[in-house]
């Protein structure tokens, strides 16, 4: 068989550069760091005025510049979750050059786009009259605006995309990658989840729909609590997480470093209610066995599951009872954690960042930590509580759910 062949038939899908903005460090090394060593990102808000909103706490971006990534021009243009894709971009990117642009390809996951660029053109709108409004809203005011701003940049010719699925947009558009080089449609293409919700408007309504964990004024390292019996819901974040996906053949061609393989994909839609998940978790588990099935491996395979674990009611209890039903007895012996309890949930990048620490987890044997989980509500699950636990792992299985019933499953491998 060809090296660059999958079990099975295809090309293999392969990351070969990572990039991450968030509010636990400005790059993967800080950000990893403070993963593993369960530090976490989430604080009192600082940038929005939360005086008479029941949320408080958040993960903010701090210290960012975007000077450093963009021109002062589109540093003014630019929404947020923009400027930090792009800086994420920057990061993944180092070193490569596509051997052909026409088959490099770039693709933005975010589940709200430009909110705070909008928002605040609606604002100038009701305040100063239609003649303030600057025409730069409708180039950079679409979910795609950072992938066209990227394609330019990097002089990517191949497809140039916004994705969106909720807080399952980054692994829909990971997933998407990996179909795209395994049937030899591209050679590489650059996959950056992006959001930045942190304003008062989504605050505020999500706060209402009982999804953001409320208080924690004195204490917000303490919000974000998946898994644990006192979980209120999730602490939003505002971030960005980027990959480079490429064949095989042309990652070693270039002689690039592989982190690892996107080996399987499964993506299901609930079909049941706007926020609320299946209580049976039908529609998760469907998507990880389709993972598993696309990748030609069962659950005794799965090393380590990186769980989207959001700290909320509904959502954490769905997933508990979908790994049971996919793990059946091996349950208890695979170890589960979620990354959101340090970094906060950045919604449409979350599958970004997690497949990110998925694939350092493999890199470096070690599953980041669960904090804040002091007193567990599924003891059934091995979950990695407080404390890093050193491991080999070689096959990690990262779920990714959302609002609008999306699940979405990657499976990720050493090779």
């Amino acid at each position: 068989m060809n090296s660059t062949a999958r079990s099975g038939g295809g090309t293999r899908a392969v990351v070969t550069g990572i990039g991450v903005v968030t509010p636990c460090g400005l790059d993967v090394a800080s950000t990893w760091d403070a993963v593993t060593a369960g530090r976490s990102g989430i604080r009192a808000l600082a940038s929005v005025d939360v005086s008479d909103l029941a949320v408080s706490v958040g993960g903010e971006v701090r210290g960012f510049d975007p000077l450093r990534h963009v021109s002062r021009s589109d540093a003014r243009r630019l929404d947020p979750h923009a400027l930090y894709a792009i800086a994420a971009a920057e990061e993944a990117m180092q070193g490569f050059t596509p051997a052909d642009p026409s088959r490099f390809g770039v693709t933005i996951a975010t589940g709200s786009g430009a909110v705070s660029l909008t928002q605040d053109a609606a604002r100038t709108l009701d305040a100063d009259g239609p003649r303030r409004i600057l025409p730069g809203v409708v180039i950079y005011g679409g979910p795609d605006a950072a992938a066209a701003y990227l394609s330019q940049r990097y002089g990517a010719r191949g497809a140039s995309v916004g994705t969106a699925a909720t807080c399952a947009s980054g692994t829909v558009a990971l997933g998407d990658a990996m179909r795209v080089i395994r049937h030899g449609y591209a050679d590489a293409v650059l996959i950056v989840g992006a959001d930045d919700c942190l304003n008062r408007v989504n605050l505020a309504v999500n706060s209402t729909l009982g999804a953001l964990a409320p208080g924690f004024a004195d204490e917000p390292s303490r919000a974000s609590r998946p898994f644990d019996r006192s979980r209120s819901g999730f602490v939003m974040s505002a971030g960005a997480a980027a990959l480079l996906v490429e064949s095989e053949e042309h990652a070693r061609h270039r002689n690039a470093p592989i982190l690892g393989e996107i080996a399987g994909y499964g993506v299901t839609s609930d079909a049941y209610h706007p926020t609320a998940p299946r209580p049976d978790g039908s529609g998760a588990i469907a998507a990880m066995r389709a993972a598993l099935d696309d990748a030609r491996l069962s659950a005794g395979d799965v090393d380590h599951v990186n769980a989207h674990g959001t700290g909320t009611p509904m959502n954490d209890e769905m997933e508990a009872g979908a790994l049971r039903a996919v793990f059946g007895a091996a349950t208890r012996s695979v170890p589960v954690t979620s990354t959101k309890s340090t970094t906060g949930h950045l919604l449409g990048a979350a599958g970004t960042l997690e497949a990110i620490a998925s694939l350092l987890a493999m890199r470096d044997g070690v599953i980041p930590p669960t904090i804040n989980l002091d007193d567990p509500a599924f003891p059934e699950l091995d979950l990695v509580a407080n404390v890093a636990r050193e491991v080999r792992v070689r096959t990690v299985l990262s779920n990714s759910f959302g609002f609008g019933g999306h699940n979405a499953v990657l499976i990720l491998r050493a090779l």
